[in-house]
C-alpha cells in the first residue's frame, strides 16, 4: 500500500498551491488510526517533515513552514492535504505523504516548483 500525492506544479514566489494525498488504499480503520505527515525531499538533500497531523487532528509544522502551510486530513475520503500559502524557492522539492512513522511505502510524490 501507498500513498499517492498529487496537485504539485509550477508557482512564482509569493504563490499557493494545495497538494494532496490519497490513501485509499489503506483500510479505514488504518487510516483513522494513524497520524499523517507530509515530507518532501529538495534536490541534493534529504526527505524531510514539514507538517503532520494526529488522528485527533493535532496538527505540527517544521519552523521552515510555520504560519504558511497548513495540513489537514479527510476521514470518509482518507485524503490527506497540504495548503500552501507565501511560497518561497526554496520550498521546491519532491511532496510526499506517509504515516508519521514513516510505515507505508513511499509514493512517487508530486513536485513543487517555485521560482524567484
Amino acid at each position: 500500500v501507498e500513498p499517492v500525492e498529487s496537485g504539485g506544479g509550477l508557482v512564482q514566489a509569493g504563490g499557493s498551491l494545495r497538494v494532496s494525498c490519497k490513501a485509499s488504499r489503506a483500510i479505514t480503520s488504518f487510516f483513522n488510526g494513524n497520524n499523517w505527515g507530509w515530507f518532501r525531499q529538495p534536490p541534493g538533500k534529504q526527505r524531510e517533515l514539514v507538517a503532520s497531523i494526529t488522528n485527533a487532528r493535532s496538527t505540527n509544522y517544521a519552523d521552515s513552514v510555520k504560519g504558511r502551510f497548513t495540513i489537514s486530513r479527510d476521514s470518509a475520503r482518507k485524503m490527506v492535504y497540504l495548503e500552501m500559502n507565501s511560497l518561497k524557492p526554496e520550498d521546491t522539492a519532491v511532496y510526499y505523504c506517509n504515516t508519521f512513522e514513516q510505515t507505508l511505502n513511499w509514493g512517487q510524490g508530486t513536485q513543487v516548483t517555485v521560482s524567484s
